[in-house]
């Protein structure tokens, strides 16, 4: 049969909690040397496992003596019924943990921005990005997904250029021009792509 461990910890040195990060610091010498190569590693084991249930212990009784809220749970899985539950209010946590990632470096500046700068031109706000459509009443983003810009493709019947002029626009005429609208889109991305790629080599070069 299982041993019962009793709820009771006592520790000759108290320790120091953080609830709010759900931390115990215990600066309480463990009961055996961890360095002593004569020291079996089974008996490390169930001395550093006391220690950790001790201290699991210690956390739990801190946490049931904290504030308990009642609140009510409508999207129960067991029916339309509301389900009750009790959560226990922690407080702020005092302890200030390291970050998971470093600090982002500063992006570097673009060729733009260069320019901008020592001419102190500022950048417009980025507003105005709907535009009214006339066909369906509604107002739309000017580009991207569903973008007014695309409006051409959606359109069973298109007008067709008499292709007059140069051996060019005499070939295009013969291409549907959604096609071509759509590879001009896809022309300006590639051309916006090689230009990023550049500003990253400069600011990688600096």
């Amino acid at each position: 049969m299982t041993e019962v461990k009793t709820v009771t910890v006592e520790k000759p040195i108290p320790v120091n909690y953080d609830l709010g990060n759900l931390a115990v610091f215990d600066s309480n010498p463990v009961d055996i040397d961890l360095n002593d190569l004569n020291v079996d590693g089974q008996a490390k084991e169930e001395a550093l496992q006391a220690v950790s249930r001790d201290n699991a212990q210690l956390l739990i009784n801190q946490l049931l003596s904290q504030p308990i809220k009642n609140t009510t749970d409508s999207n129960s899985s067991s029916g339309n019924q509301n389900s009750t539950m009790s959560l226990i209010m922690l407080p702020q946590p005092s302890t200030r943990l390291p970050r998971e990632k470093p600090i982002p470096k500063p992006k570097p500046m673009t060729k733009w921005q260069e320019f901008a700068l020592k001419k102190g031109i500022k950048s417009k706000a980025r507003d105005g990005k709907l535009v009214y459509d006339e066909a369906s009443g509604k107002w739309v983003p000017k580009w991207g997904f569903n973008g007014k810009n695309k409006e051409l493709d959606a359109q069973w019947c298109v007008e067709v250029d008499d292709g007059k002029g140069s051996k060019k626009n005499q070939e295009d005429v013969m291409l549907d021009p959604r096609a071509l609208d759509r590879a001009s889109r896809k022309k300006l991305v590639k051309k916006n792509q090689k230009q990023h790629e550049r500003n990253l080599k400069r600011g990688i070069s600096k």
